[in-house]
């Protein structure tokens, strides 16, 4: 009796800790988030009054200041989902099918194959960036959106592959031997079967380089200037601005950029949230 009852109080405290735990995560993730959306709505003189203020009077005026005064970000989110489409519709292409290939197909030269794709994941953007920069400048592919969804899909391609092998791994061969003893050729076997069967590894492999490819820096700082320019790169502009910070159009367009990410997370979280549960189940 006293047994049931000590662990019926110990799964009560560990319950309660696990919701102690939560809302601390949620806090800590999602307090930064809250008071710069709040921020962007503020009058510039009570941005940072301390300590902050939750009730107030909602002034919309820096969105219009930011675009009286940045126009040139509106052009720079467009170039942004340019790059974030193209990229992940390539990633995820490229990561299935190699991600497929090592899945199935295990041998000496897979197993090399696999290892640089790890390798070259832990490589910092920096040090491709540099030696790549006069050939970039050489090939005439300078300040061009298409260059960065090249680097884009190549530096994120390995996370995607190992990604997509994970899932893929959860797929049993015997559904795939079934169709080939029918005669279905290899692309019916793949796009049919494999493809639908790995939904959750493709939504969670497209989120990782959605949410790369729209907050990347690096690669859109160093080889672009003005056509191919993305969102970050026109925010740490205003933050270095010769004329001052201006805050208020500062919070407003990393709340216009932040957005649709948000939007985005929300609207797929239950198939992250059961593409995570997959993942970790062994087939």
């Amino acid at each position: 009796m006293h047994s049931q009852k000590y662990y019926r109080t110990m799964w009560v405290i560990k319950g309660f800790g696990k919701y102690i735990a939560l809302i601390l995560v949620l806090l800590w993730s999602g307090l930064p988030i809250l008071l710069m959306l709040l921020s962007s709505i503020k009058f510039p003189r009570e941005i940072f009054n301390y300590p902050p203020s939750l009730i107030f009077k909602p002034y919309f005026g820096n969105y219009v200041e930011l675009a009286r005064t940045w126009p040139e970000f509106f052009k720079t989110l467009w170039n942004s989902t340019i790059v974030t489409v193209g990229s992940t519709f390539f990633c995820v292409l490229l990561s299935f099918l190699a991600g497929y290939g090592l899945s199935r197909y295990r041998n000496k030269t897979m197993a090399v194959s696999s290892f640089m794709i790890i390798f070259t994941r832990l490589l910092p953007p920096i040090i491709i960036s540099i030696p790549l920069y006069p050939i970039i400048n050489r090939l005439h592919m300078f300040d061009n959106s298409l260059t960065l969804i090249i680097f884009y899909t190549t530096f994120f391609v390995s996370l995607g592959t190992i990604l997509m092998k994970t899932f893929i791994d959860q797929i049993p061969r015997e559904i795939e031997e079934s169709a080939a003893i029918d005669g279905a050729p290899l692309w019916k076997i793949l796009w049919y079967l494999i493809l639908p069967l790995s939904t959750h590894g493709l939504v969670a492999t497209s989120t990782f380089i959605i949410l790369f490819a729209w907050n990347e820096y690096t690669f859109a700082f160093l080889f672009t200037t003005t056509t191919a320019k993305t969102a970050p790169v026109i925010i740490s502009e205003m933050m270095g601005s010769v004329t001052g910070v201006l805050w208020g159009p500062l919070f407003a367009a990393a709340s216009i950029q932040l957005i649709p990410i948000l939007i985005f997370v929300f609207a797929i979280q239950k198939f992250l949230v059961e593409g995570a549960i997959a993942g970790s189940v062994k087939g």
